[in-house]
């Protein structure tokens, strides 16, 4: 299995950052609909499966790492 993080859309394409820091250009139609940058991506066997559960954990952490910032 990979890990991507979606890390930008432009277009009808999107930036994927695997989890070596690669980065891979993806048509849209080719991926999960509704995407958002910051969703994270699992590719397993061909397939590719947004992972809802770790990209809500990414934005929780980074929320909260963000408020620490400004206390």
């Amino acid at each position: 299995m990979k890990r991507f993080t979606v890390d930008r859309i432009e277009g009808k394409k999107a930036v994927l950052e695997c989890e070596n820091g690669d980065m891979a250009v993806f048509d849209l139609s080719s991926l999960p609909k509704n995407i958002k940058e910051g969703d994270i991506l699992n590719f397993v066997n061909g397939s590719c499966y947004l992972n809802a559960e770790e990209t809500e954990q990414r934005r929780q952490k980074i929320r909260s790492m963000m408020e620490s910032l400004f206390e």
